[in-house]
This record gives C-alpha cells, sequence and structure tokens, in this order.
C-alpha cells in the first residue's frame, strides 16, 4: 500500500495539520487494512474490559501487579517515578469516570485512554467507509498523536521529579 500524497492542486501550503484535511475525506484503504482496523478496535475493547475488571492501586500507581508483573524497576531501585508510572491505575479509573484520579495517576494515561476510546468508532466508521476517515495522510497523523503523547508523558515526569 502507498501512502505518498502529493499536494493537491488547491493546496495553499498553509494548512497546519495537512494530515487532518477536511477537504479530503480520507485515504482509500483495502481489505486487509480495514481487517487490522477491526482487530484494533476489538483489542482496545477488550483492553478497556480487562481495566474495568481491575480495581485501580490506592496508591495511584502499581495497578499493573494485579497482573503478575514485577512492581516498577525504576521506582525500586532508583526511588523515582518511570514516565509511565500509574499509567494502568489511570486506565482503571478512567474507565470508572473517575477522570480527576485518572489525571493524578498519570495525565498521559488519561490522554492515552480518551485517544484509544475515539479510535473505536474512527476504525469503525473508516471500515465502513473504505477510507482513513478525516486522515489523508497516516504517518503525519501518527506522528503528531506519538509527538503529543511522549511529550504529555515527559512534562508529566518531570514535574513528578521535581515538586
Amino acid at each position: 500500500m502507498n501512502f505518498n500524497f502529493k499536494p493537491s492542486v488547491n493546496s495553499t501550503g498553509n494548512d497546519l495539520l495537512p494530515a487532518f484535511r477536511a477537504s479530503s475525506l480520507g485515504l482509500p484503504i483495502g481489505w486487509k487494512i480495514r481487517s487490522l482496523l477491526i482487530g484494533w478496535s476489538l483489542f482496545l475493547i477488550a483492553g478497556f474490559g480487562v481495566a474495568i475488571q481491575t480495581n485501580p492501586d490506592p496508591r495511584g500507581f502499581g495497578t499493573h501487579q494485579r497482573f503478575g508483573f514485577a512492581p516498577c524497576v525504576i521506582r525500586n531501585q532508583l526511588s523515582i517515578p518511570c514516565p509511565s508510572c500509574g499509567m494502568t491505575t489511570s486506565f482503571s479509573h478512567f474507565v470508572r469516570g473517575q477522570i480527576r484520579q485518572s489525571a493524578q495517576a498519570n495525565t498521559a494515561g488519561l490522554v492515552l485512554a480518551l485517544v484509544c476510546v475515539v479510535m473505536i468508532p474512527w476504525s469503525w466508521i473508516s471500515v465502513y467507509r473504505k477510507q482513513l476517515w478525516l486522515v489523508s495522510n497516516p504517518e503525519t497523523c501518527l506522528l503528531w498523536l506519538l509527538c503529543g503523547l511522549i511529550t504529555i508523558t515527559l512534562i508529566e515526569w518531570v514535574f513528578r521529579l521535581t515538586f
């Protein structure tokens, strides 16, 4: 599948986010990508289902240990939280509608949960329309999402280390 797009004739080059250009309804996709989107949305739904079944740790971190994972090595060895400390707890609060507690556990976890919630219907709309709905350049879109999440994670981590 070729994701390389050339600017349209009407493009002025002044678009802030050309990956989300509304004039283009989206990149056409074949059955393989549609199958991946269905699988991805079912994976996200299952993840939220697991979060619903998991009670958040009252400490604000460590909920992942209920799945048999080891405690955070960075927290245990260096006595500082890692950038993702509280992410599972944040999801667990999010599915219960406890938005404030979700943000307190890990703000990036709250943002990631919101992105995942939006991705479920977006995936199904894209499958139905046979095109990536409202996304003309998936690489740029994914880059924006990843950079945004990483930036939020690092900013929050610096605040947690500082204060």
